[in-house]
Order: C-alpha cells, then sequence, then structure tokens
C-alpha cells in the first residue's frame, strides 16, 4: 500500500506530535503508512500525488481570513504551497481530506467566503448529515447527527458552487463539505478524542481561543457530552483510498 501524508502545521512539539498519534489511532495507519511533513518547519517541496494513497491537512494556528499584513511570512509561504498543491488535488479529484484548517485551504482555494461570522468556542457541538450526507461514502454508516469537537476562529459563510454541503450544524452551518468526489475539508477535528483536546486546550490557552478565566469552563465544555463517531469519518476515508 502507498502511504497517506499527514500535512501538519503546527510549531509546538506536544500538541502536534498528539495531533499525529490521534491521526494514527483514527485512520489505524502504521508509523511507515502515516508520513508526517510539518509545513511550519520548512518548505514542503514537491509532493508527487502519484507516491501516496490520500492526503490529511491537521489542524493549525493560520486564519485564511486574516488581512495579508498580519500574516507571517511562514504563513504565507504556507499557503501559497497549499494553493499549489490543491490546483492539482483538485484538477484530478485526488483524495484528499482536511480537519478544521482544511476548510481555510480548500474552502479559500475554491472561493468560498470564509470570516469571523460562524466561529465556535472550543466545545463540543451536534452536527447533522444533509441528504448529500447521507448518500457520501465517509458518511454513509453514521447516524444522520453525532457530536464533534470544534474551536476556530472563522468559517465559512458561503460555499462556492464547486462545493457540496455534507454535514451542517447550528452555530456554524457549514461544518463538512466535498468537492468533486474526493477532496473534503471538515470544521470540526474528526481525529480528537477528549484527552487530545485537552492538550490542545492548555497548549493554546494564551492564543484568543478563551479569555484566561475561562479556562475551567472550557476544560468543562469538551466534557459535556461524549465525542464516538467523528473517528469513523478518517478510517473510512483511509479504507476507501488505500492502494
Amino acid at each position: 500500500m502507498k502511504p497517506f501524508l499527514l500535512l501538519a502545521t503546527r510549531a509546538e512539539d506536544v500538541p502536534a506530535d498528539e495531533e499525529y498519534a490521534l491521526f494514527r489511532q483514527a485512520t489505524g495507519l502504521a508509523e511507515h503508512e502515516l508520513v508526517r511533513v510539518r509545513m511550519e518547519a520548512g518548505p514542503l517541496g514537491e509532493v508527487d500525488l502519484d507516491d501516496w494513497s490520500g492526503i490529511f491537512v491537521g489542524g493549525g494556528p493560520f486564519n485564511a481570513s486574516d488581512p495579508p499584513e498580519r500574516k507571517s511570512p511562514v504563513q504565507h509561504r504556507v499557503e501559497a504551497e497549499f494553493a499549489a498543491l490543491l490546483d492539482e488535488v483538485v484538477a484530478r479529484d485526488f483524495p484528499f481530506l482536511g480537519a478544521c484548517y482544511g476548510v481555510g485551504t480548500l474552502g479559500a482555494h475554491q472561493g468560498a467566503v470564509i470570516d469571523g461570522a460562524h466561529r465556535e468556542p472550543i466545545s463540543v457541538i451536534e452536527v447533522a448529515r444533509t441528504a448529500a450526507g447521507a448518500d457520501d461514502p465517509l458518511l454513509a454508516d453514521l447516524p444522520d447527527a453525532f457530536t464533534a469537537f470544534v474551536g476556530h476562529k472563522e468559517a465559512i459563510t458561503v460555499l462556492p458552487a464547486s462545493a457540496t454541503l455534507l454535514l451542517r450544524g447550528q452555530a456554524c452551518p457549514v461544518q463538512m463539505f466535498r468537492v468533486g468526489r474526493n477532496v473534503y475539508a471538515t470544521q470540526f477535528h474528526p481525529e480528537l478524542d477528549v484527552d487530545g483536546i485537552t492538550t490542545r486546550i492548555l497548549a493554546y490557552a494564551d492564543h484568543g481561543y478563551f479569555a484566561a478565566h475561562e479556562l475551567e469552563l472550557t476544560l468543562d465544555a469538551v466534557r459535556r457530552a461524549p465525542v464516538t463517531h467523528t473517528d469513523r469519518i478518517l478510517r473510512a476515508f483511509t479504507t476507501r483510498y488505500a492502494r
């Protein structure tokens, strides 16, 4: 089997390493079957899609909707590398699943309106399948509604015509979409469990997701309901596209 590629952008080692471990756990892939590249650490270089079964994108610190003057040189480089990669991914309809930052990368590439209107605090929310979602192979075996972990400063306000909405939420309408047949993005984090999101809450406590006095409230918020289904999306992706 050709390996899968995980493109990561987290600069902090502890949450970055745990993200990789969580993707491996959710997909069932061995270390040699899921190769991680930390894009924040240096240029991506050439990616030959023929070398891979599919591509995952993890979450990260960058917001596509930030004005250009507020973006760091690293963010500008990473965004340019994603734009070039997605040109080929979308043209070939190559298997791709971006989690959280995948909305910013794939959404921006396809011309979505991305802003802060539907930001969500770190919490557990309910997402619901659309009619198209019920027919999608990654979601076909999931219930019509299930819980997921979120926490983001921007989201899609208007989907582009090229996208099909698969999962919706109440506060943030676009929770998962597909472009073509094989290119996906989720606003929530399908890889996370309670321990994983706790690590991120502590690691990013001063990154503007919540006020300092809200730390305990945020830790409580991610424990208010169990999250048990989202990792099946990653496993379904892996099973469908392994080659």
